[in-house]
């Protein structure tokens, strides 16, 4: 049976999706992933958008065609974290993203490439749908192809939460890598990363993700369902103690910073935030999902997903999300940073 899969991802909203999917197929063999993207080399272009770009604004540029990667990356390997599963990442720069995945397969040792065929262009670069067939002809090893469609309002609702997980779940990560590098952390720029992370672990949690599930999700899950109401009585009171657990982590930071307290202290608080978060993730997305799905009316998710999206909750606005977007952006790509300087 498969044991190593590489699963290609680009930067459309439907890459939630394969990864859960991706994710759960993995679980089930009891295999390890290695998530994948591949892009075009934007840099070498001598005319073009990619080239207007890089003149004008360079940071844009390192932004779109190398920062964006490694979030969706970030994302993906949480995911798969977060459910015990095995896994790496790698990117690979190439004009032709069908050689660049069997390439990847080939390198990283794979026995199954698990690719999404949806046909729609990412805005970064890779359109695995027009490449699907090149893969499935040249790759010289089984390919599953998982279809993809528009996705419904169910989808959409249920692909934001666990897209709010991933981002929880892979700054506390970076945290502990950071805390884990050896390096100097009261000092700049460590000593600002690590406030960053806690800022948006505590802000992202309290006003953009929480919300959806306390204020939407589980209410109208109760009143289509006394089956799950130890369940959901149960994550109210894991809410409670992960509040807890950050506030906890976010004293025993300032405390270190301001040479009062011990790395070790911070890593354990960090440590048993991450381990909060992802035991939240599973609750949430192998059995609370799953009874919304099974018990939730159309009007039901058309009434969450408008109420997600930017013209819905103002908590949810395109500014807001924007925002954190940007502060996600900033932790991952500084924490990749410090790991290679």
């Amino acid at each position: 049976m498969y044991r190593h899969l590489l699963v290609p991802i680009d930067g459309t909203d439907l890459s939630t999706e394969i990864c859960s999917n991706a994710v759960e197929f993995a679980r089930t063999l009891g295999a390890r992933i290695t998530f994948f993207h591949a892009q075009p080399d934007y840099a070498a272009a001598l005319d073009g958008e990619a080239e207007i770009v890089r003149l004008t604004s360079p940071a844009k540029f390192a932004y779109a065609f190398e920062g964006r990667v490694r979030e969706l990356l970030a994302k993906a390997e949480a995911a798969a974290r977060a459910f015990g599963i095995p896994c790496g990442s790698a990117t690979a720069v190439s004009d032709s993203p069908a050689r660049a995945i069997i390439a990847a397969a080939r390198e990283a040792d794979c026995d199954l490439i698990y690719m999404a065929s949806h046909g729609r262009r990412s805005n970064i670069g890779m359109m695995l749908g027009s490449q699907t067939l090149k893969v499935l002809v040249n790759a010289g090893m089984p390919v599953l192809v998982a279809t993809t469609t528009n996705p419904p309002a169910l989808s959409q609702a249920t692909d934001a939460i666990r897209d709010d997980h991933r981002s929880l779940a892979a700054t506390l990560h970076a945290l502990l890598n950071l805390l884990d590098s050896g390096r100097e952390l009261r000092e700049p720029p460590h000593a600002e990363l690590l406030r960053t992370m806690i800022h948006y672990v505590t802000t992202f949690s309290a006003t953009h993700h929480r919300p959806k599930e306390e204020e939407y999700l589980l209410p109208r899950l109760h009143e289509r369902s006394s089956r799950y109401d130890a369940e959901l009585a149960e994550l109210c009171r894991r809410y409670r103690e992960n509040d807890g657990l950050v506030e906890e982590l976010a004293a025993s930071i300032e405390r270190y910073l301001g040479g009062k307290g011990d790395l070790a202290a911070m890593r354990d608080a960090a440590s048993r935030c991450e381990r909060s978060v992802r035991e939240h993730m599973e609750r949430v997305e192998r059995v609370i999902l799953p009874a919304a799905q099974c018990h939730l009316t159309p009007e039901d998710w058309d009434w969450i997903n408008a109420a997600f999206s930017e013209d819905g909750d103002p908590r949810f606005s395109h500014n807001s999300k924007t925002e954190f977007r940007r502060i996600f952006s900033r932790i991952v790509n500084l924490a990749a940073d410090s790991r290679y300087s």
